[in-house]
């Protein structure tokens, strides 16, 4: 649920080249943009909105509990698995980050990082219809999916909302930010218990939600600055940017170790984070281009995961043998 500001030639270049995402609902992008007060810029602000970047923060999880939940590979593509992934993939993220850049609405003015990657809320009808649709499709899942899914699609939905909407508001509360986090964990685990027809393991929802806690303090390190300006409590400005650098490599470690208490493997793939935090935090690397990186690393350490729990059932050397 974080941006960052781009400083390099390149993407300043891009920026310049794309329409204005600040221009008010309903009026013309007068900066050489294309008019995004069309049905076409619209959409297209609905696809910013939705951070297709981090579309598979929630999609990667339904992959990863499917096959580590599946008994046979013939359980891998159902009409169930797909709607989860397909819900997950798009119309989840319109809600999950709608909601939050409507109550963020005031704060983003001041933030620049919304000025190039991300949009500030432009809430007309259609993204306001968009958002509630979104919802309601959420709450369609409990019909495709057994009660022992409902907990976790019910967690997601709540803590989505209460992320950034009051009374809650979860993004302004220390530790409670980081904590609410989770929420990335739980389509994971409600896919899993579908078509398992069980629990998923406790240390794995254990070790997944620490990670979670870490990616979201790691990623609210760019965002210190505005947040303070705009008066928003957070983990990371409470302890600032060498203390939060520790407090990602503690719940990094400790997501390991969960793992690696359900398979070793898992354990040493998960890894790779406490590393890579170190590594920023030593080097001159820059956390707001490190960030950026986040998609690429998880999206390797995602495939990873899934194809692990798909060998399974359908050995690796069934494919190349």
């Amino acid at each position: 649920m974080r941006s960052d500001a781009v400083n390099d030639r390149d993407d300043a270049r891009r920026g310049a080249a794309e329409p204005d995402a600040t221009a008010p609902a309903g009026e013309p992008d007068t900066t050489g943009g294309p008019d995004r007060s069309g049905l076409v810029g619209r959409l297209r602000y609905l696809l910013v909105l939705s951070r297709p970047r981090f579309w598979l923060y929630l999609a990667g999880p339904v992959a990863v509990g499917v096959t580590y939940g599946i008994g046979d590979v013939s359980e891998l593509f159902t009409p169930v698995t797909v709607s989860l992934a397909g819900y997950f993939l798009v119309p989840a993220n319109v809600f999950l980050y709608g909601i939050n850049d409507l109550f963020d609405a005031d704060v983003d003015e001041l933030n620049p990082k919304k000025d190039d990657r991300e949009a500030r809320w432009q809430g007309d009808r259609l993204t306001v219809t968009a958002v509630g649709l979104a919802a309601g499709l959420g709450v369609a899942t409990f019909a495709i999916t057994p009660r022992l899914a409902w907990p976790y699609l019910a967690g997601f939905l709540l803590l989505s909302a209460g992320y950034s909407a009051p009374p809650l508001r979860f993004k302004t509360t220390p530790l409670a930010d980081s904590v609410s986090n989770g929420l990335y964990v739980l389509p994971g685990a409600a896919a899993y218990a579908t078509v398992a027809g069980t629990q998923p393991p406790l240390a794995a929802l254990v070790g997944a939600w620490l990670w979670t806690m870490g990616m979201h303090t790691f990623s609210a390190i760019p965002d210190i600055e505005p947040d303070r300006a705009a008066g928003i409590r957070t983990t990371a400005t409470v302890l600032g940017t060498p203390r939060t650098y520790l407090y990602c490599l503690a719940c990094w470690a400790a997501a390991a170790a969960a793992f690696a208490a359900v398979d070793v493997r898992l354990g040493l793939l998960l890894g790779v984070y406490p590393v890579f935090v170190t590594w920023v935090a030593r080097s001159a690397v820059s956390v707001d281009r490190a960030y950026w990186w986040f998609p690429a690393l998880n999206t390797a350490v995602g495939t990873l995961l899934a194809m692990g729990g798909l060998w399974r059932v359908y050995p690796v050397w069934a494919v190349v043998g």
